[in-house]
């Protein structure tokens, strides 16, 4: 049987074992009266021990009408950005201001924001809540990362590298686009939902007066590049001091709606089957007023011969009229009878 233990014998009571900070550990400490050390523990610290200063957040919404590809390609960013916050359609005939008020309900302070007119034009807003400036934009040649030419693939929720082009750095109404889309589509370091690593890289890249968004998933063996997607092209509208409206910094010159377009597409086929129509009207005027008429050949009645005069003969007795007859033989058997006739009366 087990010695009963005496109150107070420092000796027989085991000592506790004492906690150890993760920042900080002890490694002279010793446990148990004959002072031997045991093996010491320490808990793995966090994969990003920084502290996350930069609360940028994006509501990415859109208005109502849009089609299926406009809804993927929303859903697309959302994935990609992590720092991202949704919110439900906004009606139609609710005014543009009026999402500054749903920002600072949802505690963000940029957005994208998608306006579909006529259900087929898509308008791409980015702004910077509530002082601005934001820019409109027209959304072309969509799409998105469910389709088969994209065959990349990145981890969800890690932080993209910005590639611009060297014209955002020459004129001055690309290098406050440059800073917008730095600030709206860069995760912040150490953001609760994003990954510490670096595995695609996000294209702005001018070209014909547009600005085409790509991006690449970077490969770690070769370091090649492989797109991902989404893919679209922003058409650059105007660019407003305020948020959602205020005064024009910018407007392009070379922008054309997509309604003008549309108008000059009927325009050039109006003017094609007009053309084909006086086309005709020429080749019948030609027809009709081609024929000329010339002058008396004298040629013309060398080889006539000139067909012999006959005689004109009046006839005073009434001829006789011939009989009908339909079956041969029965005008056989008259002709006989008359030439019977005619033989006796000679006789």
């Amino acid at each position: 049987a087990a010695a009963k233990r005496k109150r107070g014998d420092p000796a027989a009571r085991p000592q506790k074992r004492a906690k150890r900070a993760s920042s900080a550990p002890e490694p002279d400490a010793k446990l148990g009266p004959e002072g031997a050390g045991l093996e010491e523990y320490s808990i793995p610290p966090p994969v990003s021990q920084g502290k996350w200063k930069n609360k940028e957040r994006v509501l990415i919404f859109s208005s109502r009408g849009i089609n299926f590809r406009t809804r993927h390609l929303m859903q697309d960013l959302r994935t990609l950005m992590p720092h991202s916050k949704a919110d439900t359609k906004m009606d139609r005939k609710d005014q543009l201001f009026v999402i500054n008020e749903v920002c600072e309900m949802k505690n963000c302070n940029k957005c994208i924001f998608f306006e579909a007119k006529k259900k087929q034009d898509l308008y791409m807003w980015l702004s910077n809540i509530p002082d601005g400036p934001s820019a409109k934009f027209l959304v072309q040649n969509v799409h998105t990362l469910a389709e088969l030419k994209m065959t990349g693939n990145c981890l969800r929720g890690s932080r993209p590298l910005l590639s611009f082009d060297p014209t955002f750095d020459k004129e001055p109404h690309y290098a406050l686009l440059k800073e917008l889309f730095i600030q709206i589509f860069s995760t912040p370091q150490y953001h609760p939902k994003s990954q510490p690593f670096v595995d695609h890289v996000f294209t702005f890249t001018v070209t014909d007066e547009r600005i085409w968004f790509r991006n690449y998933q970077i490969i770690e063996e070769d370091a090649s590049l492989v797109e991902i997607g989404p893919r679209f092209v922003l058409n650059l509208i105007k660019i407003f001091q305020g948020s959602f409206g205020g005064p024009t910094l910018y407007e392009n010159p070379h922008y054309r709606s997509p309604n003008m377009h549309r108008r000059l597409l009927r325009l050039s086929v109006a003017a094609k089957f007009r053309e084909k129509q006086q086309v005709k009207e020429v080749q019948m005027v030609k027809k009709k007023g081609g024929k000329v008429l010339l002058e008396e050949d004298p040629t013309e009645v060398v080889f006539e011969t000139p067909a012999e005069e006959k005689p004109v003969e009046i006839q005073l007795v009434k001829p006789e009229s011939k009989p009908i007859v339909k079956d041969k033989k029965k005008l056989r058997k008259i002709q006989r009878k008359k030439q019977k006739k005619l033989f006796r009366t000679e006789a």
